[in-house]
């Protein structure tokens, strides 16, 4: 195992994001992670807004989901998600900059807890995101 856990969690980010063509594909980056912690970023595009004119909540959801990711998989350990619920809570709109910051709250053994706190660039909360995680065989990276 890898004695420095930063060091560890950057270089699992690095290679989760490489290999993560969904969230490129949306714009979304990996602003910090941390062991337990993650911060992603996300801008609302036009292609994204539902019928009502604000961001569709797939895509809230897609953002919250991979910052929790993210955050489960920064021990360097495959972890996948068991089940999660999601709370709207404001509209994200045209231009807006979603930022979504993953913290556990919780891990003993195989499964962990993530709550993922969705804010736009002036800090207005539009979702809470609640994950479990499960762990599974093998590691982010092989060292």
């Amino acid at each position: 195992m890898h004695s420095d856990a930063q060091a560890l969690a950057e270089l699992a980010g690095k290679t989760m994001y490489e290999r993560d063509p969904a969230s490129q594909a949306l714009g979304m980056t990996l602003d910090a992670i941390r062991p337990g912690f993650a911060r992603m970023r996300m801008r609302v595009r036009e292609d994204m807004l539902n019928g009502h004119g604000t961001c569709h909540g797939g895509y809230i959801f897609m953002l919250a989901d991979s910052a929790f990711a993210f955050a489960c998989n920064s021990h360097n350990f495959n972890t996948v998600g068991a089940g999660c619920t999601i709370d709207y809570l404001a509209p994200g709109r045209a231009g807006d900059v979603l930022v979504a910051e993953a913290v556990e709250q919780a891990l003993a053994g195989k499964t962990g807890v993530y709550d993922v706190v969705v804010t736009d660039q002036d800090g207005r909360k539009v979702a809470l995101f609640r994950g479990k995680s499960h762990r599974v065989a093998g590691h982010v990276v092989d060292l």
